[in-house]
């Protein structure tokens, strides 16, 4: 987009005040995540759940001078703000205009499932055929697709665009903004579906983009979707693809297990080899095969650029790297799209100096000298401490870049230059183009080079917390406990995530947990549950809340803080005892503790209880009379003291099962982990954790000889044994050997033999295929989950997580 500030205001209907001459190019609308400033405008967008005026002020300290809002605030000066009735029906309408003045070839994608890969996919078949733009990431909601439309340039022959809907009447508001010339639909699926009556309606509801297109494509398998289809659009052009032969578009079905398959597209047959031959990918491959011979590109180029494909890697990782640095390694592909993705995860890092190694971006049909303009433009507002560029093309454009820069034609040059290896306490970005294997520098930067990594996804955490915050009022505070390690995840990890993401307050259990974080730079409220007397002193320093729980315990407190000299009063939650019989105050102490309290210079920043049996059914008899005591007592405590702390009782199953009693705020451990004993809500979280290894050695271990320590395992025939580098030390129990647990390769149960050992333990691999030295070994996540891991163990999941040894590498990934 390229538009005068004049030129929105005429399109949308919008009210300017300011400076009406400026130049708008982009528009953020998360003030977190600004990665430029230049031409950028900010959008406040409100929504049921959230305000983005409440953004505004630090949008506005980042560098933004132009804002778009619902409402002016003429305290913020020399700004200028466009101003319109709904932020949303704004964005909507300015890029239904931009879509429709483009004059472009477009491809819509919408489906449950496989609109990311195909989108990708079709993006590497078709850029150099066309100049391409594309969503980025996952851009395909009411908020998502404008943003993604906006993209379009004067120079763009094609656009690329998912679509995603999550509730009915989504569609319709979509398709008015954006109708593409080529309908593509995906497979159809369970996502989104418990927010329609059938899956009958949730097609209806996707197929409403196509109602302008003058193709649609789509899996004829499924036979309501055909039927629709064929119901509703008979006249437009009609391409179906699947694996049944009544396709316009399918497999010759006697090829599939051949190194070569054939393809039928209509009339023709087009043969070329596929390596991975699950139905998802298979299927997609057809969908892709069918757009790509719409657009008239031949079969022999077809067969070449299906060979290309590169698998869409579509995550980064953060790893701890050596001399206290992080490195973020998004190795896996690199465009502008994915590099400004990966500047925005920069942001959700507190580190006060970072360095990059850029590699050429290969793969973008655009002019070179336009393109590194381009990137050096948004490298330079980073203010990186240093710059390190990999490649002959990107060398030539480094007079561009402003910081500390180093320039070698390939990786190998920068690993022998020792440079990047005296870094210190900086966070670290690795951006390149697979070609250049710039996965060997974060080989040598990350701190521990152990097979056996746990493996954490933090836009599954995010999700599981928005899923829970779904069934909660806008107005319900959340705190997220990060106690233990946060339950063996990494305290200051996920803390720093959670803190980006405006959680309102962190507990821990101790108070060296809580000090560790703030040392760190974590600056949101953190409760401490159980402060031990020795260490009041360091709560009050550290700026942390303690839990009382006695008279003793406050009296205690309440010294420190005299003697500390602070002269405000300092923030207190006081917990109370409901039946779990813990800790807490007894109904018979309310009464002197409210009066204690009105004496003391102390502020009760909460009351709170916690519930012993929320996740169980049986005992909600018991549950509900919790509940009531927490309701009698606390209601008595703060009419003692005369005015109303945040009142929370509710964990994780509290807030699935008893949302009725979230008070003011509610407390999630597990359920942020994507773990619920009810099965429904289950299937609404997402596996936040994988514990993953590698198998160093397969043998053949003949018929009756013996495995491991004690020769607990003996073979009655010749035998296949794996052993893998995981054992008791990285928090493997022993009682799960000798068959009692199994581990995961090539999605199949691969039941655990002998005694397990400090280091390692081997496996049964007899009745794998194909299995072979360096396959990764799921310990738990899909199979077997971390539930089932956990019922191997004859414990619960936590104890699971917490048991997991420091030595084993953490890797976190936002995919």
């Amino acid at each position: 987009m390229n538009y005068t500030i004049h030129q929105i205001a005429k399109i949308t209907n919008a009210q300017v005040i300011g400076e009406e001459k400026l130049l708008i190019k982009n528009i953020a609308f998360d003030s977190r995540i600004i990665y430029s400033t230049k031409n950028t405008a900010f959008i406040a967008i409100n929504t049921q759940k959230n305000s983005g005026e409440k953004f505004i002020e630090a949008a506005i300290d980042r560098g933004i001078e132009v804002v778009i809002s619902e409402n002016y605030y003429p305290q913020y000066e020399n700004i200028t703000w466009i101003i319109v009735k709904n932020t949303v029906v704004f964005l909507q309408k300015l890029a239904k205009y931009h879509f429709e003045n483009a004059h472009i070839k477009s491809i819509g994608i919408t489906g449950s499932n496989g609109k990311t890969i195909l989108k990708e996919w079709l993006y590497q078949c078709l850029w150099n055929e066309f100049t391409t733009v594309k969503s980025p990431k996952s851009f395909n909601s009411q908020i998502g697709l404008p943003l993604s439309l906006l993209q379009i340039n004067p120079s763009h022959e094609l656009g690329i665009f998912e679509v995603g809907i999550s509730e009915p009447d989504e569609m319709e508001k979509l398709e008015n903004i954006f109708h593409p010339q080529i309908g593509l639909l995906t497979h159809i699926g369970t996502a989104h579906l418990a927010n329609f009556a059938s899956e009958e309606q949730l097609i209806d509801e996707k197929i409403k983009l196509f109602k302008n297109s003058e193709v649609i494509i789509y899996n004829g398998d499924n036979l309501l979707v055909d039927s629709k289809i064929k119901q509703l659009y008979s006249t437009k052009k009609l391409i179906t693809y699947g694996f049944y032969e009544s396709n316009d578009v399918h497999f010759k079905n006697d090829t599939l297990n051949d190194k070569n398959i054939v393809v039928r597209y209509f009339n023709e047959q087009i043969i070329f080899p596929v390596h991975q031959r699950d139905e998802a990918t298979l299927t997609n491959v057809l969908a892709l095969l069918a757009v790509l011979k719409e657009l008239g590109i031949r079969n022999d180029r077809i067969v070449e650029k299906i060979n290309a494909l590169k698998a869409v890697e579509m995550r980064l990782e953060a790893i701890e790297g050596i001399k206290s640095n992080i490195i973020i390694n998004d190795s896996f592909n690199l465009d502008l799209d994915s590099l400004k993705t990966a500047l925005q995860f920069l942001k959700e890092y507190n580190k006060p100096k970072k360095s990059l190694v850029l590699t050429d971006i290969l793969g973008v049909n655009s002019n070179a000298e336009q393109l590194y303009e381009e990137v050096s433009e948004l490298v330079n507002e980073q203010g990186f401490d240093s710059v390190f560029l990999i490649g002959n093309e990107i060398s030539n454009y480094s007079e561009l870049f402003k910081s500390k820069i180093f320039t070698y034609n390939n990786t190998q040059e920068l690993i022998d230059g020792k440079h990047i290896t005296e870094i210190e306490n900086q966070i670290i970005l690795l951006k390149g183009a697979r070609k250049f294997e710039i996965e060997k520098v974060k080989d040598i930067l990350e701190l521990r080079k152990h097979d056996t990594v746990l493996e954490i996804n933090l836009n599954a955490i995010l999700h599981n917390i928005n899923y829970h915050k779904s069934l909660l009022k806008p107005t319900t505070k959340m705190m997220a406990m990060v106690k233990a390690n946060a339950y063996g995840l990494g305290s200051y990890e996920i803390s720093e995530f959670l803190q980006h993401h405006h959680i309102d307050y962190l507990g821990v259990a101790f108070v060296d947990e809580g000090v560790e974080l703030r040392k760190k730079g974590i600056t949101v409220p953190i409760v401490v549950m159980n402060p031990e007397q020795h260490s009041y002193e360091t709560v009050i320093a550290y700026n942390l809340e303690p839990e009382i729980y006695s008279f003793r315990v406050l009296e205690l407190f309440y010294e420190a803080v005299q003697k500390s000299g602070y002269d405000k009063k300092y923030p207190i939650h006081i917990k109370l005892e409901t039946g779990m019989h813990r800790l807490g105050f007894k109904d018979s102490e309310l009464d002197e503790l409210g009066s204690t309290l009105a004496q003391k210079n102390l502020k009760v920043q909460s009351i709170f209880s916690h519930l012993s049996s929320s996740d169980l059914p049986s005992e909600k008899e018991f549950t509900l009379l919790q509940l009531e005591i927490f309701e009698r007592n606390s209601s008595r405590l703060i009419k003692n003291l005369g005015y109303t702390p945040i009142r929370h009782i509710l964990n994780s199953s509290g807030i699935t099962n008893y949302t009725d009693h979230q008070y003011d705020m509610v407390r999630i451990g597990i359920g942020m982990l994507g773990e619920s004993q009810n099965s429904e809500i289950n299937k609404q979280l997402r596996s936040v954790v994988s514990f993953k290894t590698v198998i160093s050695q397969i043998s053949l271990v003949g018929d009756g000889e013996s495995v491991g320590y004690s020769r607990r395992f003996k073979t009655d025939h010749p035998t296949k044994i794996a052993t893998i580098p995981v054992g008791y030390a990285d928090g493997i129990p022993r009682l799960i050997g000798n068959q009692v647990g199994n581990v995961g390769i090539h999605k199949k149960f691969a039941p655990i033999v002998g005694n397990i050992c400090m280091d390692m333990m081997m496996i049964n691999v007899d009745h794998i295929p194909d299995v072979k030295e360096g396959d990764t070994v799921t310990v738990f996540n899909a199979k077997p989950t971390l539930k089932e891991f956990a019922e191997y163990c004859k414990t619960i999941t936590y104890e699971v997580l917490t048991s997991i040894s420091p030595r084993v590498k953490r890797i976190y990934v936002k995919d």
